[in-house]
């Protein structure tokens, strides 16, 4: 009965005094109080604060009441800008499927590089320069084949010592040249490779195998750095030349002193990355140039995947190569048998039947994960992985360059920053702090490298980047890979999780899907992939154990064990922060539309064998833009690319025409406004009549 639960004294007043008290109100605040969800709290805290005004007995108990009131009302006022997270999302799908037998390879042998006919200076640098004792399976099946001078074709797992595989034989090769290398003689091996970073890191391995031999001069050319200072390393002479190819055929075609006369060795690294970055026929300038100088010479080509690409490499490349591939189950055939096999070979049928070797070590796993959920999942395994776990050093790839600057941005001054971090009384995991570092294509040579350094000697860290680090890095200690968006093959994706369990050590890799996206579980089983999957839930308990998202109430008991309903409000806690930091003003916000902007117009980019996973209709724009700390919509997002431009754009055309050609600004936009027809072009044009100043603010 609501006279007890009113304060001392109502119960003697007239029965008429009750019932005016009752009626207008229903039941007493208390009673009303007892279930408040995170969007009524406030609510019924100032409906609390009028009762206490207009009825003076009442002053002495709720006094201590209303100023907590107060507070609280306060605290909660940034959640009335936060839709719920967990409301009008599309259901998890349940994953059936057959769990497959991954192909695998054995990566250390019995066999110690002793038993090789090696310089004994070599085999020592070996074993105390690099630490390495036994040899991988790669290294004893590959090393005597180049001994013997024969050119070949080798295909193994990304991290299993490939680089070495060559760099022995190549090193043994020339200091046992019978007229002495001269410095002044130019380039005897040439070793190409795709990105800079790779580059640094081959160059360092060479450094170490020439130790003994000083009169062997290794060097690299790469792009970013001064063509200068290049050319004057090119006239003093370099024996061993490891080069990026657009940077070596720039030197091919404007310096004079490079010369090839007397190359005999040609190393061609991650082959299949070479050629998907367009460096056909850089590689094909290189190759002509090299046989104008010398034809006879020992071609070697190395990747962790079997392309039709590079099959029509080694064909123009390899003189009767052998083929090297260590993997049990994967087929030992370098050429078609014929014309008609080779057409077959490029087709995507061929490709979807490969299978790939994956690390005995690492522990892979999906979770599938609403879009609106993404940012704070992302930031709760952070948090739970390099805050409250021990010793764990994380690489998580993103699909544009774009998005890593955004969520570095965001995550440092969310997650890493600020004096919320520093919490007294707290043990000590809580206060470990967070390092972030970025490495992408649009940095500087010299900040790129000084990152990679960096992340190369920590111990723990977060390093967010593009797939400029997917291929052939050695990082040491890397415990985790998170692939926020999905890569465009399978053969990608396991040169991604290949930074980690490296060379026989323990790792694991994430995959963060979006419900549409399930379908790409079954796709890597179909070439032996085995993923097992990760519950949300479970990754958002992290939360549990940062006091910084909890949500404050009044005689609320201390939460034990890990309470869904908590675990959801710290999430929207977190949300908020984010979306507070990203409207905190008009520069974030324009990062946050452009960010989103780069990963709608990756995602366009999917192959058409992919399409039904990767469908840019399956997506929801607004929840996406939760994603990127955006509380709404964008409603100019297509104005982006186009901003500037005075020509008028003309009426939509065919979808299969847009698929052809997404790199112009003006196409792109004319793509996300095809793709999102459905019910939002109109809103959208509308908007963009009635704002057409507004949209020239944003920059492209």
């Amino acid at each position: 009965m609501a006279a007890g639960a009113g304060p001392r004294g109502i119960g003697a007043q007239p029965g008429a005094l009750k019932r005016k008290l009752q009626s207008p109100h229903g039941n007493p605040p208390e009673k009303r109080q007892r279930k408040p969800s995170l969007n009524t709290f406030r609510k019924g805290a100032t409906e609390a604060d009028r009762r206490g005004k207009g009825n003076p007995p009442q002053q002495p108990v709720p006094k201590k009441q209303l100023t907590d009131n107060r507070n609280e009302s306060q605290k909660s006022r940034p959640f009335i800008k936060t839709s719920s997270l967990f409301k009008n999302n599309p259901d998890i799908p349940e994953i059936h499927r057959k769990a497959v037998q991954q192909v695998q390879e054995n990566v250390f042998t019995t066999d110690s590089f002793s038993q090789l006919d090696l310089h004994p200076h070599l085999i020592s640098t070996i074993n105390t320069v690099l630490n390495i004792s036994s040899m991988t399976s790669v290294q004893k099946e590959t090393i005597p084949v180049l001994l013997q001078g024969r050119d070949a074709l080798v295909r193994s797992q990304t991290g299993s010592g490939k680089t070495l595989a060559y760099g022995i034989p190549l090193v043994q090769s020339l200091q046992g040249m019978e007229s002495k290398i001269q410095r002044s003689d130019g380039p005897y091996a040439l070793v190409l490779v795709p990105t800079r970073e790779l580059a640094l890191q081959s160059f360092d391995t060479m450094q170490k195998l020439l130790k003994p031999f000083t009169w062997i001069v290794p060097g690299v050319l790469m792009g970013g750095e001064k063509r200068k200072s290049e050319k004057a390393r090119l006239r003093k002479g370099i024996n061993i030349l490891i080069s990026t190819p657009g940077r070596l055929v720039d030197h091919i075609k404007s310096t004079e002193c490079i010369h090839f006369r007397h190359t005999r060795w040609l190393i061609i690294d991650e082959a299949d990355r070479i050629l998907d970055l367009g460096f056909e026929k850089d590689v094909a300038v290189i190759l002509n140039t090299l046989n104008a100088h010398r034809e006879t010479r020992q071609n070697v080509l190395l990747s962790a995947t079997l392309t039709e690409g590079v099959t029509r490499l080694a064909d123009i490349s390899l003189n009767d190569p052998v083929s090297i591939s260590i993997a049990d189950e994967i087929q030992k055939v370098l050429k078609p048998a014929s014309q008609k096999d080779r057409e077959a070979s490029s087709s995507s049928n061929c490709t979807e039947q490969e299978n790939f070797a994956v690390p005995e070590k690492l522990k892979q796993y999906f979770v599938i994960v609403p879009s609106k959920l993404r940012l704070v999942t992302l930031a709760a395994f952070i948090l739970g992985k390099c805050k409250f776990e021990k010793h764990h050093k994380m690489i998580i790839f993103f699909s544009s360059c774009e998005q890593v600057e955004f969520y570095y941005d965001l995550l440092v001054k969310v997650l890493a920053g600020g004096p919320e971090l520093e919490q007294p009384g707290h043990s000590s995991p809580s206060s470990v702090s967070l390092q972030f570092l970025r490495l992408h294509g649009d940095m500087e040579q010299e900040e790129r490298t000084e990152v990679f350094q960096e992340f190369l000697k920590s111990k723990t860290g977060v390093l967010l980047c593009t797939d400029v680090a997917a291929r052939g890095l050695d990082l040491p200690q890397v415990t985790w890979i998170v692939q926020c968006n999905a890569p465009a093959s399978p053969a990608e994706y396991i040169h991604r999780i290949g930074r980690t369990a490296r060379i026989g050590c323990h790792g694991n890799s994430l995959l963060v899907l979006a419900p549409s996206e399930a379908g790409y579980v079954s796709l890597l089983a179909s070439h032996k992939i085995n993923v097992s999957e990760m519950k949300m839930e479970k990754v958002l308990t992290s939360l549990m154990k940062d006091d910084r998202f909890k949500l404050h109430r009044p005689g609320r008991k201390k939460s034990c064990g890990t309470n869904p309903q908590e675990v959801r409000e710290r999430a929207t806690v977190l949300q908020t922060k984010f979306e507070n930091h990203v409207h905190s003003s008009e520069g974030t916000v324009r990062w946050a539309k452009k960010a989103l902007q780069s990963f709608l117009c990756a995602y366009t980019t999917y192959p058409r064998n992919l399409k039904h996973i990767f469908h840019i209709k399956s997506l929801h724009l607004g929840h996406v833009a939760k994603s990127f700390g955006l509380r709404d919509a964008p409603q100019n997002l297509t104005a982006l690319p186009a901003a500037g431009s005075k020509k008028k754009t003309k009426p939509r055309p065919k979808r299969s025409d847009l698929l052809k050609k997404t790199h112009g600004k003006r196409r792109l936009a004319e793509i996300l406004r095809s793709e999102y027809s459905s019910g939002m072009d109109t809103k959208v044009r509308r908007k963009k009549k009635r704002r057409k100043p507004g949209n020239q603010q944003i920059p492209t």
